[in-house]
């Protein structure tokens, strides 16, 4: 029962740190440490390297483009001020001008008026009254000719001058015309029918008395000029333009668009501001990433793959802002996503897609098509990467991704209304990107896992291929054992499938789960077939050490053939702590003084793995199968749920995180693989018909 409460535990995330040893813990905490400072200085110095420090009258040293869509408030604060000069000056006629002048006449004709119905006075009586009275100054011969004018005659003049005055005054005269207009009149009187005495006197009675009547209209004016500022479109300098070239002198204006660019350093060393927000970003980035690892992938805590991701994100983080320079469509970004997919995990792979691509969209300010590019890319990379069936075909998924890159581009190219060679030229670095990608890919893809020792599908498939030395050696040298551990991977590969382990793992494991066999391969009953069993000459203690000394010759045959650590920790595994039953049996019944069931136990460890366990249990199995006489279903099953059970029971898998319902579920895969092998066959009603179906 001890056994079974422990097979229903799964580790928590608390034992797997537990299990992790401690000076790990503090070399991934260091290494988490460079990341971020290396992080913050890849970002704080591309931020802060692209300022620059001029002021106005320096000449630019390098061409200087904006950073962001921004407006040029002087340029158009220069189209808004020559918009208003072009408004013309709206003007209103004063009525009341006009009316002042003819008001001035009427008063003056009805002094005249009076006066000639006085004879007591002189003329030149009169004349010296108008002129001390008159509002109109003129000349005495001008007053004595208006004297003269008998009644009617005076007021066909006073009618003519106000006909005059109204042409004159309702067009409206300004300022600047003033004189103009006054010689306009003396050519009107010049037209008349009139004396030349009668002319003098018309021309000095209106010009004495004419004025301006038409003024600017100051409210309408400025209404109209408001209108036609208010048209002006802001002047935007589009991201990447040119704000000044290298070499020219910077002005005011140029100077005021750098800094609105964020471009221009106003003091020397890293500003306080920027500097908290690039690490308060970096360290947002880490804790989705770290948090994303500690909810799915914590097992990689304690091994090489956690600081192999840090040092593939760094290296792709420097190499595509060196590939910027050349076109931002080829960074290799979704080589992270290929790479974290095959490494690692592809959920891991596409959260550190989504990172890569802000950062990089941060520090490089990537536009919307580059950021839907290389996303889009990676998650398709990672997809594809789950499972690649060998290292070509890598180069494949990066040719897909560089085909839906044209995609992605040819989709913003068409809505952006882009020229069909700028589509085309785009198109032809997102494919080159992909290709780029897949290379990258495949070509460092040894380094992870031979340098870092990292257990990739395409290993493991490479170690599956029967043509692997170790392979080859056990189908010539111990066929038995060859045959016996394909059947294993069957069955391990089955199981791993059902409960969610690793079925290539699993497989591969017990392919080479009995290579310690080869060692002494005639001591093993699968391989003594036609000769006699050394086993019968030995002590069972002998035999016991040499049965048991396969997990150990397995164990040193791996490490020199260069098997990854997980196969051979399968190989040290696959028995466990487990009792040779046979040879402590064959020892009691010997008569043997001092039997002990820990003489005869292999060394150990039990499995430690899901993996392993199963190996082990498909390993007993096959050849508790093998053993029976008679292969029935019933049978089959009966054995394969007492070789579960017993191990159960014996405390083997205590260790592995193997539940009961994964047992339940290992039983039923065991049962349909074996009965596969083990089919009845039809049995004929007699060895005559047999004899004459054989004839035909």
């Amino acid at each position: 029962m001890k056994g079974k409460k422990k097979a229903l535990k799964s580790p928590s995330k608390r034992n797997t740190l537990l299990d992790v040893s401690r000076n790990k813990l503090y070399i991934n905490g260091i290494l988490i440490f460079i990341f971020t400072v290396v992080l913050f200085f890849m970002t704080i110095q591309k931020v802060e390297t692209e300022k620059i420090n001029v002021k106005i009258g320096d000449r630019a040293p390098l061409e200087i483009r904006a950073t962001k869509d921004i407006v040029d408030k002087q340029a158009t604060e220069r189209l808004k001020r020559e918009a208003a000069n072009r408004v013309q000056p709206r003007y209103r006629i004063s009525p009341s001008i006009q009316m002042n002048m003819k008001s001035i006449l009427k008063e003056f004709f009805d002094s005249v008026r009076e006066l000639k119905e006085d004879d007591s006075m002189t003329t030149s009586m009169k004349i010296e009254l108008l002129i001390e009275d008159s509002r109109i100054p003129l000349s005495r011969n001008e007053y004595q000719t208006v004297l003269r004018m008998e009644e009617e005659e005076l007021n066909n003049f006073e009618y003519i001058l106000n006909d005059i005055i109204n042409q004159i005054m309702g067009a409206g005269i300004k300022e600047e015309d003033l004189e103009y207009e006054k010689e306009n009149v003396k050519k009107i009187f010049e037209t008349l029918d009139l004396d030349e005495n009668k002319r003098e006197l018309g021309v000095s009675l209106i010009n004495n008395t004419i004025q301006p009547n038409e003024f600017i209209d100051e409210e309408l004016t400025q209404r109209r000029i408001d209108e036609e500022v208010e048209k002006v479109e802001p002047v935007i300098i589009k991201e990447h333009q040119i704000i000044v070239r290298k070499g020219d002198i910077i002005d005011s204006n140029a100077l005021e668009l750098i800094k609105e660019s964020g471009l221009l350093r106003e003091k020397e060393g890293y500003d306080s501001r920027t500097v908290l927000g690039v690490l308060i970003l970096i360290i947002l980035f880490q804790v989705l990433i770290l948090g994303h690892i500690y909810n799915f992938n914590l097992n990689i805590i304690g091994d090489n793959r956690f600081p192999v991701m840090l040092i593939i994100i760094t290296a792709i983080l420097l190499i595509s802002q060196g590939m910027y320079n050349i076109s931002p469509y080829i960074m290799p970004v979704s080589a992270v996503a290929l790479l974290i997919a095959i490494l690692l995990d592809v959920r891991l792979a596409i959260i550190v897609n989504i990172f890569m691509v802000f950062l990089l969209s941060f520090i490089l300010r990537l536009d919307d098509t580059l950021m839907t590019m290389y996303l889009i890319a990676g998650s398709i990379g990672a997809f594809l990467a789950t499972r690649p069936q060998q290292r070509y075909n890598i180069f494949i998924h990066g040719l897909l991704i560089g085909i839906s890159n044209i995609l992605v581009i040819l989709s913003f190219g068409l809505i952006k209304n882009l020229g069909f060679m700028e589509i085309l030229i785009r198109s032809g670095y997102g494919l080159t990107n992909g290709l780029f990608c897949g290379i990258l890919a495949i070509g460092t893809l040894p380094i992870w896992e031979n340098v870092f020792k990292i257990l990739t599908p395409l290993k493991l498939m490479e170690l599956s291929n029967p043509n692997q030395p170790l392979l080859k050696r056990l189908l010539v040298e111990a066929p038995g054992t060859y045959h016996h551990s394909i059947i294993v991977g069957n069955l391990s590969e089955r199981a791993a499938e059902v409960i969610g382990a690793d079925p290539l793992i699993a497989r591969v494991g017990a392919y080479y789960h009995d290579i310690g066999k080869l060692t002494r391969p005639y001591f093993f009953k699968e391989n003594q077939i036609g000769t006699d069993n050394p086993h019968d000459k030995l002590t069972p203690n002998m035999s016991t050490m040499i049965i048991t000394s396969h997990v150990k010759d397995g164990i040193t045959l791996g490490k020199k053939n260069k098997l990854p650590k997980e196969i051979i920790d399968i190989i040290a595994q696959h028995h466990g702590d487990t009792a040779v039953s046979y040879f402590y049996h064959k020892a009691k019944q010997n008569g043997q003084a001092d039997v002990k069931i820990e003489d005869f136990r292999y060394d150990g460890p039990k499995p430690q793995t899901k993996e392993a366990a199963i190996v082990m249990l498909a390993d007993s199995t096959e050849a508790a199968v093998r053993s029976i006489k008679e292969p029935t279903s019933k049978n089959i099953e009966e054995m394969i749920t007492n070789i579960i059970n017993g191990k159960l029971e014996d405390g083997q898998l205590d260790e592995c995180g193997l539940s009961l319902k994964n047992l339940k579920d290992i039983k039923k895969a065991f049962s349909a693989v074996m009965m596969g092998i083990f089919h009845e066959r039809i049995e004929y009603p007699n060895s005559n018909l047999a004899k004459e179906e054989g004839k035909a």
